[in-house]
């Protein structure tokens, strides 16, 4: 599919980047991506909760009366849970979240979403943004030149770039990825994903393998 380049100001330049149908025009698998999707948000949970056991919480140790005899019921040692300030039966301890899923998968979750994006009109190609000083105004300007200053907008660049990356770093709703790193999550939670110019032609560079 051909995707038009827009300049920074929002206009076309004439060129066009191929955007290979074996990416960006399969049918969108929705279970992989969720499937992606939660394994994403599963990673980013710290998972250190966690409560004290019998064994852990303050108490005498000795029984609190003999095993018969008594009258009522074995109670154990004070730190048993019945009581208040007892140790937590089964309680949360520190543990990973994280789920592991099948490279395909991902792959497949991640072309899944670019589909998804790519039929809904959520693909823009801009020309590479060149910035002689980190200046999160200039950024600005050019969010609202693509009309994009409401939107949740992910930038997609083949490389780091300091002066790009400190210009829009603090720019509300705005976030950018580099193209190795760019995850499904980050896909799906962009209205409009911007691929700048070069980042593009990468997709259509490996499609030709040259």
């Amino acid at each position: 599919m051909q995707a038009e380049v827009l300049d920074i100001q929002g206009k076309k330049t004439g060129r066009t980047v191929e955007l290979p149908e074996e990416i960006f025009g399969i049918e969108p698998n929705e279970h992989v991506v969720y499937l992606a999707v939660k394994q994403y948000l599963a990673a980013q949970r710290q998972g250190t909760h966690k409560v004290k056991t019998r064994m852990e919480v303050k108490g005498s140790s000795k029984k609190l009366h003999k095993q018969k005899g008594t009258g009522g019921s074995r109670k154990g040692n004070i730190r048993n849970p019945l009581y208040k300030g007892g140790g937590t039966v089964f309680g949360p301890k520190p543990h990973s979240w994280d789920f592991k899923l099948n490279r395909k998968v991902k792959d497949l979750a991640k072309m899944s979403s670019l589909s998804f994006k790519a039929k809904n009109n959520g693909i823009v190609v801009l020309e590479d943004i060149k910035l002689d000083k980190p200046k999160t105004k200039d950024f600005t300007g050019i969010l609202k030149s693509l009309d994009f200053a409401n939107k949740k907008t992910l930038f997609v660049f083949p490389e780091y770039n300091d002066n790009v990356y400190l210009s829009l770093r603090n720019v509300p709703k705005v976030n950018s990825a580099l193209l190795a790193d760019m995850n499904t999550y980050d896909i799906v939670n962009a209205d409009v994903l911007v691929l700048s110019e070069s980042a593009a032609k990468v997709f259509s560079d490996n499609n030709t393998g040259e």
